[in-house]
């Protein structure tokens, strides 16, 4: 079976975040689907840049997923947050053991979800404190069993290259380095 990830896009994404997991991604020919939380498929990132994505959330039933990624940035984290059908996603893949990954200030979404209870996680520095039950730690990239989190843009290629040593294999994320 070919991974899919799905990567969720909400209006003040971290532009860097996203699209550069998107991009490593689609390199390693894993396929990338990236899904506007709103009603338009175009999303407009903190900086102002408009991407269009694939389509919008209900336009996919997330069953075929392999991982979901959620990139951080603001407002977007918050609308991800708010965002209920997102939470089911989320919870339904770690119900079936399925990998969730998330990025600066995203990570806090894992932990209102209780997906980090008694793991390790990293986020956005100041945003610990919203790791709900986990153990905050400030490496760049922290994997826990099915979870994987980030600090943040600049971290955004390891993220990456961490994402395709879970998905393909470390030799494929090492080649892109």
């Amino acid at each position: 079976m070919k991974n899919k990830v799905y990567v969720f896009f909400a209006e003040g994404f971290e532009e860097i975040e996203a699209l550069t997991v998107v991009d490593m991604l689609r390199r390693v020919d894993v396929d990338t689907v990236m899904v506007s939380i709103g009603n338009d498929k175009t999303v407009n990132g903190a900086h102002g840049i408009p991407v269009v994505t694939d389509g919008i959330f209900t336009e996919f039933s997330y069953k075929d997923g392999t991982m979901a990624v959620l990139p951080g940035g603001m407002p977007g984290t918050n609308h991800l947050l708010a965002h209920e059908g997102v939470r089911q996603v989320l919870l339904s893949y770690q119900e079936a053991k399925k990998y969730i990954a998330a990025i600066c200030a995203a990570p806090s979404v894992l932990g209102a979800a209780g997906l980090l209870e008694g793991r390790h996680a990293t986020c956005y520095p100041g945003f610990e404190e919203k790791l709900l039950g986990a153990k905050a730690m400030s490496d760049a990239v922290v994997i826990d069993g099915n979870i994987i989190t980030s600090k943040g843009m600049g971290t955004a290629i390891s993220f990456g290259a961490a994402l395709i040593s879970r998905l393909v294999s470390e030799e494929a994320a090492e080649e892109l380095l």
